[in-house]
């Protein structure tokens, strides 16, 4: 009932952008590509940019954690002082994606080719220039691509659960297991399946689960053997049944041609990277953020504490987490 009330009060509008002829980076076209996005707030107010992650959708921003504890009334990105564009990137949400109907006959899309889609959107909008991007995960790798691409159309940015380099180590291992586990299964016919191969998009899943998940917060949701196992049969049972492995495998191998890191000097955005010491995906140890964020003129890097309101990789949805790093970044 809070979300449903809140979500009346920020009265959120819908809609779809369709770009002709689409060209793709492998050099291939698409004839309409549509792009599906939500807004919040007056096109005449500063615009914000929020991006999500891999396999999600703008609509994970609407839920309490994060629309509640954002764009209300006198919170950080009220949506009275701000205009809040939340779009679903190629292959994601309401937007174009191999599920569709196309399958694995659709163009093999790259993070370039999401933020071009995500600029064709901001031009349709009439969107001049940002006040800040926030991008989550795979939204995360989007906002450093785009403060190099375009470094004068924004003013500030919040990445939250990435790291500004090429993806490579444990990260990498895991997106490989996940995607040889849908290749390898008998019923995945190259993508052309006529049932899911639901074996390899389990494996694949328990992959996701094991990267974006926290044993404190695992923990502490199910304390007892009967409640873990119900919890993971819950978790899987959803996803399977809300998960095309055309998309999944599509969505997961987009990130081969995201490398910001010879280009950070560019950046003229102030930039505050958040990541959390629970991260399993991007962990405080290899002290990649840290060094990295050196080189950014105005850059700043936060690696929040273990702690009640860290969710491992999630983290980046719960705003209560990083809410007061993205009032201080606003204020500089």
């Amino acid at each position: 009932m809070i979300m449903v009330a809140l979500l009346l009060a920020l009265a959120v509008a819908e809609g779809d952008v369709t770009v002709r002829d689409f060209h793709f980076a492998s050099g291939a076209t698409m004839p309409s590509l549509k792009l599906h996005y939500r807004t919040l707030g007056s096109p005449k107010s500063p615009a914000v940019l929020i991006l999500h992650g891999t396999t999600g959708s703008g609509a994970q921003f609407l839920g309490d954690s994060f629309a509640g504890e954002l764009f209300g009334p006198g919170q950080p990105l009220d949506s009275s002082r701000y205009f809040i564009v939340l779009p679903d990137g190629i292959g994601h949400g309401a937007s174009s994606k191999p599920s569709d109907g196309l399958r694995a006959r659709f163009p093999q899309y790259g993070y370039a080719d999401m933020i071009a889609a995500q600029r064709a959107v901001l031009d349709q909008l009439g969107v001049k220039r940002l006040r800040l991007i926030v991008g989550t995960s795979m939204g995360c790798m989007h906002a450093w691509m785009w403060l190099e691409k375009w470094p004068d159309f924004v003013d500030a940015a919040l990445p939250l659960a990435c790291l500004p380099v090429r993806i490579a180590g444990r990260n990498r291992m895991l997106r490989q297991m996940a995607v040889s586990a849908i290749r390898s299964d008998p019923a995945w016919k190259g993508g052309d399946y006529s049932s899911p191969p639901l074996a390899g998009l389990r494996g694949a899943l328990e992959v996701l689960f094991f990267m974006t998940s926290a044993p404190l917060v695992q923990q502490s949701q199910a304390a007892t053997r009967d409640a873990a196992d119900k919890l993971a049969d819950e978790w899987m049972a959803k996803r399977l049944a809300s998960t095309d492995a055309n998309d999944f495998l599509y969505a997961f191998e987009a990130s081969r041609d995201y490398d910001p890191s010879g280009a950070l000097e560019k950046i003229q955005a102030a930039v505050t990277a958040v990541n959390s010491a629970d991260d399993q995906v991007n962990p405080p140890e290899l002290g990649i953020l840290e060094r990295e964020i050196k080189r950014v003129k105005r850059g700043k890097a936060v690696i929040l504490p273990i702690g009640p309101q860290t969710r491992g990789h999630g983290t980046h949805t719960n705003a209560a987490a990083w809410k007061a790093e993205l009032a201080a970044l606003l204020g500089r």
